[in-house]
């Protein structure tokens, strides 16, 4: 068992209005949902990473405010969704938001990415240069990319530094707390600081590469995705799950109105409800004689004999 976060709990709300198709699951011995009814526009959010047969998906995650201001303009302009600009898209979704932090170098790989479902972001770590007292230099790292091991980066650095490759740096450990990274690299007196971070982002992984292949299956079908044409069919698959839900809630209203028709004629005819019940030899036979004297259906008959003498006479108030 597992409890969710509430905005997990959003991905399944309203599965149980008939909002999504269900399939069997591996072994056929339960059903599980085929798709989640997905409020939250998790693929776009959280991003994936998978390989199948044939084919791999890579999707970065998103900033969620501005992943909701895209869908909320592409709604507000619905007539010319097709033809929406990827300019006029990336003035809310500026790129990626990777949760480690860092920095995206330029904005070349974000607009081919999201222009065609594929593209490569460079991403760097954020650092800070600080003098210390006695004329030396510190690079501070409060940032590193996307999916980089923090210890195995310390690991490969201090590696490098035995090897001569990065002869400048003095000391290297990680203060990192709870309050958040800091991974001091200390350099040797009269080092050049940028140009040693301009080695740490060359041979480490201070500086990586994330290659987006926005990979999808769209009514089971595997689709490379741009960022516009992703948008669409979140919003198409949210309209689907409305219109589903709202023809449950008829449903259900119908049936209760149903019933309610059948608990009127009931509270019309009451005394001569009740005489037919208490002339009947059993359950069945009441059933089948209100249906015969009163026009009522089965479900409306079982709903008279379900209910208390003293709650069918509250009816009437």
């Amino acid at each position: 068992e597992a409890r969710l976060a509430r905005i997990a709990v959003s991905m399944l709300q309203d599965i149980e209005m008939d909002t999504v198709e269900w399939g069997l699951n591996f072994d056929d011995s339960l059903e599980e949902p085929d798709v989640l009814p997905g409020m939250l526009p998790n693929l776009l959010v959280n991003g994936t990473s998978g390989i199948a047969v044939g084919m791999a998906t890579n999707i970065p995650p998103h900033n969620l405010s501005e992943i909701a201001d895209a869908i909320v303009f592409i709604l507000d302009n619905w007539e010319r969704r097709t033809s929406i600009g990827l300019e006029e898209l990336m003035t809310f979704v500026k790129g990626p938001d990777f949760p480690t932090g860092g920095i995206i170098l330029g904005s070349e790989g974000i607009a081919q990415a999201f222009a065609t479902g594929r593209g490569k972001v460079i991403v760097r770590a954020q650092t800070e240069i600080e003098e210390t007292a006695n004329n030396r230099f510190r690079i501070i790292v409060t940032e590193i990319p996307y999916q980089v091991n923090k210890s195995t980066l310390i690991e490969r650095t201090a590696e490098l530094v035995r090897m001569g490759r990065l002869d400048q740096i003095s000391d290297l450990r990680d203060e990192s707390d709870r309050t958040g990274m800091r991974i001091v690299i200390e350099l040797k007196r009269g080092a050049a600081p940028k140009k040693v971070a301009n080695q740490l982002f060359k041979f480490t992984q201070l500086q990586t590469s994330f290659g987006v292949n926005m990979l999808a299956l769209v009514d089971g079908e595997p689709q490379t995705l741009g960022l516009r044409k992703a948008l669409i069919v979140y919003i198409d698959h949210r309209v689907e799950v409305l219109t589903r839900r709202t023809q449950f809630q008829l449903g259900k209203a119908r049936e209760r109105a149903h019933i309610l028709e059948g608990l009127r004629i009931a509270l019309e005819f009451l005394d001569e409800v009740i005489r037919t019940i208490r002339s009947s030899d059993s359950a069945d036979h009441a059933r089948e004689q209100l249906m015969a004297r009163f026009g009522l259906s089965q479900v409306q008959a079982q709903a008279i004999l379900d209910m208390q003498l003293r709650r069918l006479a509250a009816l009437e108030r």
